[in-house]
């Protein structure tokens, strides 16, 4: 008859128990060992948008048959003039976010378009002098008047875009968005400039301010642009 060994029995036993005892805690470890970083979705974090680069595209105004008329060319310091031969009419610096330098095509400086409160105020070169602002009105509409407070024009919102109007109610040029186009048309609906570039109806209604010279024309459009028509 076989006799059983207690003593090897109960050894057995017990070296079986600590073998699985350590097997569960180093399970348990594993499980607790965090992922490493290769293993952790990556968060890509976009820069900002510029809304400034955004408005300040540059901009080709063409004629009434498609021929070039001007463009306004975005610079990183501003923007400029030029006509259709590419030849420089105009330079517009921007000294700070609100105030904006006009040089003629010989760097000289003829005058600011300065944005405050909602307006924008063109003044003389040694900004002492405020010549003309354009105001935009609680309902909407804009109104252009002289360094006196003086209504010159007015530019009432129309279901097609806007309408410049004397101060006697004289219509005077047609500001039209259709078809991807957005033109300035004088009194008898011809079309003076249009653009398929992105832009304001009161940005190119300057345009149509016959009191202004083409710099101060074509520097209040940049300006009023670049803010958003508002």
């Amino acid at each position: 008859m076989r006799v059983i060994n207690f003593q090897k029995v109960v050894f057995s036993l017990l070296l079986l128990a600590t073998t699985a005892i350590l097997g569960c805690g180093s399970n348990s470890e594993t499980a607790k060992t965090p992922p490493t970083k290769n293993s952790q979705p990556s968060t890509t974090v976009s820069p900002p948008s510029s809304p400034v680069a955004n408005k300040t595209d540059s901009i080709k105004f063409k004629q009434e048959g498609g021929g070039e008329a001007f463009e306004l060319k975005s610079r990183p310091d501003g923007a400029k003039l030029v006509d259709k031969t590419d030849q420089e009419l105009a330079k517009f610096n921007l000294d700070d976010r609100q105030k904006i330098k006009i040089k003629d095509s010989k760097d000289q400086v003829l005058g600011y378009v300065v944005t405050k409160n909602g307006d924008w105020k063109l003044e003389n070169a040694e900004q002492k002098q405020e010549l003309f602002i354009l105001r935009h009105q609680p309902d909407g509409d804009y109104k252009l008047e002289d360094g006196s407070n003086q209504e010159i024009y007015r530019i009432k919102v129309r279901d097609y875009g806007l309408e410049i109007e004397s101060p006697s109610k004289k219509s005077l040029y047609k500001v039209k968005i259709k078809d991807g186009k957005t033109s300035l048309r004088n009194a008898s609906d011809r079309t003076v400039i249009y653009t398929k570039s992105q832009i304001t109806p009161i940005a190119i209604a300057c345009f149509g301010f016959d009191v202004l010279s083409k710099e101060q024309k074509a520097a209040l459009a940049y300006a009023v642009n670049r803010s958003g028509g508002k």
